[in-house]
């Protein structure tokens, strides 16, 4: 009885270890995949409050998303990926522009992050995150709002600038720092 509940049991896991491998290149312990599974909880769910809590400044072609500041983060966490598209799916369940948003939105968020990790050059790292979101979140609101998409692009991206560089920089270059 007790081998088919470990059954169960491995199965449930399997996908969640094969996830782990793929961000970080290797099978962790037992005990690393808890602490893996904890910070990339912690980074979605610290994405999802920063946004919905300064949700009018999050939201819109106009909008500078302090937690987008966080997209640095896989450069040196890689659960900082699954973290961040899960915060990501979060709040854009609470921004208003349906599920257009909810699913590019969050993709996109997730292809900036698996590109963030592998940049080499730090000063690089913040640069996916601005050009994917301008492009992918340009488009979306273009579409769904009815605005130029040139226009919108630049506002995005503007807006990503802000929070990558200005304030995620320097958050990438502080945890660096500590990290040693």
């Amino acid at each position: 009885m007790n081998n088919l509940n470990n059954i169960g049991d491995q199965e449930q896991e399997q996908p969640v270890e094969q996830l782990i491998e793929q961000t970080m290149g290797e099978q962790p312990k037992p005990e690393a995949r808890s602490h893996w599974l904890t910070r990339a909880a912690m980074v979605a769910a610290i994405y999802a409050a920063l946004t919905v809590a300064l949700a009018p400044i999050s939201y819109g072609p106009l909008q500078f998303r302090v937690a987008e500041a966080m997209t640095v983060l896989p450069w040196l966490y890689p659960e900082a990926v699954p973290g961040l598209f899960v915060g990501c799916l979060v709040a854009n369940f609470f921004g208003g522009n349906g599920l257009l948003d909810i699913v590019f939105g969050s993709l996109a968020t997730l292809a900036a992050a698996l590109l963030s990790r592998r940049i080499k050059k730090p000063w690089l790292v913040p640069l996916p995150p601005v050009l994917i979101n301008a492009v992918v979140i340009g488009a979306m609101l273009s579409y769904v709002l009815g605005l130029p998409f040139l226009l919108t692009a630049a506002e995005v991206g503007l807006g990503q600038i802000g929070s990558c560089y200005v304030l995620g920089l320097p958050l990438l270059f502080f945890l660096k720092r500590m990290k040693r």
